[in-house]
């Protein structure tokens, strides 16, 4: 079970940009004057772009350092995660009861750095679900579909069974996240609580459209619909 966390289980924009900010005036010594849209993508690919649309052109060192940089303005605010953003409606519940499904382990397909990742959920109590070992973070320089395979093929490596379609799902929240699930090879279900609403999820090719995360029975449900008890076990 591979959860998105921005817009998906917790919202905390506000910090997120404050720790760009300080990241791009760290890397380039100049302030940060527009930052490019997260729009469900890595921040590998955001860093980029920001850079860009500031008018600096990117050299080799840029990434790993402005990556550096913003987990450590990310961790220098890390205490203002609960009190400046928010968690998603049902969040904890839906964690908590999809834990309790046979054979299920949980951990997130991310376009956040892992150690960001971890911020955001520890923030919130949500970190005691996750298996962080087997996820797919922003800074790994990969399209989200290939970012699924990798994220597959750690958990074959930790739990000695392979992953497929068959007993890997995908929740999130955007277009991105259904694209990503279809070619990578999982089932989706799309959680309107963000970047897209539940027409374009479904029109995107989400298998399940849930308004949010707010009824945790039907989360459970989702993921029971998608996934036999035998691919679970496997899983």
């Amino acid at each position: 079970m591979l959860w998105n966390v921005d817009l998906t289980l917790v919202d905390v924009a506000i910090v997120a940009r404050e720790a760009y900010a300080e990241a791009f005036r760290v890397v380039t010594g100049r302030p940060l004057v527009k930052l490019a849209p997260a729009m469900g993508r890595p921040d590998s690919e955001i860093v980029f772009e920001t850079l860009a649309v500031n008018g600096i052109v990117a050299e080799d060192d840029h990434l790993p350092r402005f990556l550096s940089a913003l987990a450590i303005a990310f961790a220098d605010r890390h205490k203002r995660l609960a009190k400046d953003g928010r968690m998603m409606p049902g969040a904890k519940d839906a964690l908590k009861a999809v834990s309790r499904l046979d054979g299920v382990v949980q951990s997130v397909l991310t376009g956040t750095i892992k150690s960001n990742a971890v911020h955001k959920l520890k923030a919130f109590g949500l970190d005691k679900y996750i298996d962080f070992e087997i996820g797919g973070y922003g800074e790994e320089v990969y399209p989200k579909a290939t970012l699924l395979q990798v994220a597959q093929g750690r958990a074959k490596q930790r739990l000695g069974t392979p992953f497929t379609s068959a007993n890997t799902v995908v929740i999130g929240d955007s277009t991105r996240d259904v694209q990503a699930a279809m070619i990578g090879g999982a089932a989706m279900i799309g959680v309107a609580s963000g970047r897209s609403m539940a027409a374009e999820l479904r029109e995107a090719g989400a298998d399940i459209v849930l308004p949010d995360l707010s009824n945790a029975s039907e989360v459970v449900a989702a993921v029971a619909g998608l996934t036999s008890p035998l691919d679970r076990k496997a899983g």
